[in-house]
């Protein structure tokens, strides 16, 4: 397989791989959680490796799980003291523990393939160099089998708890209610997000892992409501931007997680402008209508109550400065143009009045006011 192929594939499932958690730490509101654990998670590591001095043993994922499990602990005790805020408390333990395995690595480990860079970018373009070979037989990029263990143990344990967490995220009290443990379901959670983060912890960098676990579950929660609907979007816009990233990255020859990165956020943007339900651009519209809409029941109301108080008005209506609504005067005409097309009002001799149906229109309105 072409090392630029395996390079995409690793990125997909990657991509793919942290979607899945993360859109249940976008859905829990606890996205800068993921941010914390993918860079505590290298203290795990680096004391794993203290006690095993080998880089490639299974411990030092089991450390950098722990470590994780430990990241969310520590700051969930903090804000239950309530001295600090949820925020606050990442914000202190966050760096607190990725500065302690900075420390470490450049103290203790300076001459080990610990490098602080790789931590934050990743080493995508190298992972074609690292292979798998079992009985001298070449199977591929080590990081293609890694990565694809990771995306199956996600999809696996999502799958058979996907009532449960669903239930997690929308209403942990209601879990508690019908037997699960919100607490056992919320650590296996951070569980399977800190696994993953240091599954892909050395490929793509912690920073590329954030914007994996947070920019495609936003992109998709603007665009649907169905958590299996979002699964999937999340899922399909991570791959997509991992392939444009790479395909970007390789022709202006810059790094390629840093660009995938850029893709992501550009991609969450043009959405968020462009959602048809969710988007800003939607919805500054749909304030404008409504506006509008309430402008012109507002005008209705007024010549109805005119036409209630002053009997002359029913027959000969008002003049355009006999409405008094402090609006603009090329506001006001656009109204009366609008209401009159729709059949709500007529103009004779530079007179406004109803009409019968607009009358029925403003009758309908104030009983709504009522309500």
């Amino acid at each position: 397989m072409p090392p630029e192929l395996e390079i995409q594939l690793i990125a997909i499932i990657i991509a793919i791989a942290c979607s899945l958690p993360g859109t249940f730490l976008v859905l829990s509101k606890m996205s800068m959680m993921s941010d914390s654990i993918t860079h505590t998670i290298l203290l795990g590591i680096v004391l794993a490796f203290f006690l095993t001095q080998d880089l490639s043993s299974p411990l030092l994922l089991l450390g950098a799980a722990l470590m994780g499990v430990f990241t969310v602990w520590f700051t969930e005790s903090l804000k239950q003291t309530h001295l600090v805020s949820e925020d606050s408390a990442i914000g202190i333990v966050f760096p607190l523990l990725f500065s302690i395995a900075i420390i470490l690595i450049s103290r203790y480990a300076g001459s080990i393939h610990l490098d602080t860079d790789a931590v934050l970018l990743g080493e995508l373009a190298f992972t074609p160099f690292d292979r798998l070979v079992i009985n001298g037989i070449d199977l591929g990029a080590k990081a293609l089998y890694t990565s694809g263990i990771i995306l199956l143990i996600n999809l696996l344990l999502i799958t058979i708890f996907f009532k449960e967490l669903k239930l997690l995220t929308f209403d942990p009290v209601l879990a508690g209610v019908l037997g699960f443990s919100p607490l056992l379901l919320h650590y296996g959670l951070m569980t399977l997000v800190s696994l993953t983060a240091v599954g892909a912890f050395e490929a793509v960098g912690s920073i590329l892992v954030v914007a994996f676990m947070i920019g495609p579950p936003v992109t998709a929660y603007l665009l649907t409501d169905d958590l299996k609907k979002m699964l999937i979007l999340s899922g399909a816009f991570g791959a997509c931007n991992g392939i444009i990233g790479y395909q970007i990255a390789v022709l202006l020859d810059v790094a390629i997680a840093g660009t995938i990165a850029v893709v992501t956020g550009l991609t969450f943007l043009l959405v968020f402008f462009l959602a048809p339900q969710r988007g800003l651009l939607s919805i500054l519209k749909r304030k404008k209508g409504q506006k509008i809409q309430f402008a012109q029941n507002t005008l209705l109301f007024h010549l109805y109550n005119h036409e209630t108080e002053e009997p002359q008005v029913k027959e000969q209506g008002l003049l355009l400065n006999q409405l008094h609504l402090r609006w603009s005067e090329g506001f006001t005409k656009s109204l009366i143009y609008s209401l009159k097309k729709k059949g709500y009002l007529e103009i004779q001799d530079s007179y406004i009045k109803l009409t019968e149906q607009g009358r029925k229109e403003s009758l309908n309105f104030y009983e709504e006011l009522q309500i």
